[in-house]
């Protein structure tokens, strides 16, 4: 199994930008999709971003798509989710997730981080 550590939230102003970063151990980060979640206070947690082993496929959530980049690089093991024009609603705890699969489904996702928080202010 993969273990997964978010890191880079923290607390921005509405409009602006935070690069969120997953690092995962093991030897076969290169084999999983990725995708990241969130969770906002009273709410369910959701589908944010997901990309493909080779990074070739990426999807968006609706809410997020042309503001969020998801990005990796296999060789550190690492995948990004750059949060661009941020808005208050963005608020949540954002967690990554690797699945066998490339899809939205949080079923599909087998290993979890702890969690990053991301706050935005206005």
């Amino acid at each position: 199994q993969v273990q997964l550590v978010e890191s880079g939230g923290g607390l921005v102003q509405a409009g602006g930008s935070l690069r969120l970063a997953c690092a995962a151990s093991g030897r076969s980060f290169g084999r999983y999709a990725m995708g990241w979640f969130r969770q906002a206070p009273g709410k369910e947690r959701e589908f944010v971003a997901t990309i493909n082993w080779n990074s070739v496929y990426t999807y968006y959530s609706d809410s997020v798509k042309g503001r969020f980049t998801i990005s990796r690089v296999n060789a550190k093991n690492t995948v990004y989710l750059q949060m661009n024009s941020l808005k208050l609603e963005d608020t949540a705890v954002y967690y990554c997730a690797t699945s066998a699969r490339f899809g939205q489904d949080s079923h599909e996702y087998d290993s979890w981080g702890q969690g990053t928080q991301g706050t935005v202010s206005s």
